[in-house]
């Protein structure tokens, strides 16, 4: 995170005596990463963070994947795979993956378990549904286009709130997700060109405790002979993780709503880069959101036909009316992949269509990865089969 937050009661020393009331020690967690030379967060727990009394196999969501042979262009529709009963952890159902980050999507309307991803960050964006993220940093609430990101090893659970159910696009990385660097000054402040500032950030503004012996925590982790590296455990702690009475740093999870999205326009149409909220490991995400269009008087709004010839394309689309897709069947809650070595772009008509439009009201999360993205079999039920003749206008298989 680009800047320092202090919740709850710390000492006004780090790596110091700090005693409870009754004269013990609170006991220190440093949570920190590429070793420790990096962003940390302080913790103090009441209770020993180490102190576990079992540990067992967890049979955690795990999906078959298949490449995208033969290679084309595909369009999966989310709203088939709703699973009442399912929360927003072991709820996800994979859709898209490589050896960098994995997409998914759920449908919850029960709290989930206490959950760690120990393999790398996640950013979730909430398509449309309310929730409650609880985690050891702290707690907020969230809501319709909020991006939260989560950093590794953050203990958490998401608890829907409203009476619909929440509904939530996951990208898991292998590594760390932030805002760009070209958005931030070399101290990490974000600069006067980046399209959102901290002031649109929402974080854990004071503790959220929670008392509880044997209490169990889902950890996904790093396995070298499991379902792609990926291993799940159940460990059960002695006293509930959610026991942190202050901290102090720079690691926190935190939300971030797409409509605080300052978005970047032109006389002509802008390349995708002005779109990017955060970055990952190898893949970058972006945001389209309601705008001013081209205003040059001979201007096409919708985008060229275009090449990415380094990256796997993938579009989330969560609202509005997305004008180049127009005719495709994309919907709300579509997913249309467009992968590298497919040459993309409007549909037929679109780019005539668009022309004098000058404010498009669309909402989207775009994923573009710089390695090519399997197939999970959830996405391979939902999928669309139509969509890559659409350009022909043809409805063949």
């Amino acid at each position: 995170m680009p800047h320092y937050r202090q919740v709850g009661t710390i000492p006004r020393k780090r790596h110091t005596q700090f005693r409870k009331p009754d004269g013990t020690l609170y006991a220190e967690e440093l949570m920190g990463i590429e070793g420790f030379s990096a962003d940390s967060a302080l913790l103090y727990h009441e209770h020993l963070p180490t102190a576990i009394v079992q540990s067992e196999p967890f049979d955690g969501p795990q999906w078959a994947r298949q490449s995208n042979y033969p290679l084309k262009p595909r369009h999966f529709v989310t709203h088939k795979l709703d699973a009442p009963g399912s929360d927003a952890i072991t709820g996800r159902q994979h859709l898209l993956a490589n050896a960098d980050c994995r997409i998914s999507y759920a449908i919850a309307d029960t709290p989930s378990p206490l959950y760690r991803n120990a393999i790398g960050d996640e950013c979730v964006f909430v398509e449309s549904g309310t929730a409650r993220f609880e985690s050891v940093l702290g707690a907020f609430d969230i809501g319709a286009g909020d991006y939260v990101v989560i950093p590794t090893s953050t203990t958490y659970r998401i608890v829907p709130t409203g009476s619909d159910p929440l509904r939530t696009l996951s990208t898991e990385a292998t590594g760390h997700i932030g805002p760009p660097k070209r958005y931030l000054s070399a101290r990490g402040q974000f600069l006067e060109n980046a399209p959102y500032c901290e002031r649109d950030l929402r974080a854990p503004t004071e503790p959220f405790t929670v008392t509880g012996e044997d209490v169990e925590v889902l950890v996904q982790h790093r396995s070298s002979d499991h379902n792609g590296g990926v291993g799940w455990t159940k460990l059960t702690y002695a006293h509930h993780p959610f026991d942190v009475v202050g901290w102090d740093g720079s690691l926190y999870p935190y939300a971030f709503n797409v409509a605080d999205f300052e978005p970047i326009t032109g006389r002509v149409h802008q390349p995708p880069t002005v779109h990017q909220t955060f970055e990952g490991p190898n893949f970058v995400i972006c945001s389209f959101v309601p705008r001013k269009v081209d205003y040059h008087p001979e201007s096409i709004p919708v985008p060229y036909n275009h090449a990415n010839v380094d990256s796997d394309e993938v579009m989330f689309y969560a609202g509005g009316d997305y004008e180049a897709r127009k005719g495709s069947g994309v919907g709300q809650g579509s997913i249309s992949l467009h992968p590298s070595g497919f040459t993309h772009g409007p549909q037929p008509g679109a780019p005539e269509g668009a022309i004098g439009m000058d404010y498009f009201d669309e909402l989207a999360v775009m994923i573009d990865t710089f390695r090519p993205l399997d197939l999970c079999l959830p996405a391979i039920a939902c999928e669309d089969t139509g969509y890559a003749w659409t350009w022909a206008g043809r409805t063949l298989e």
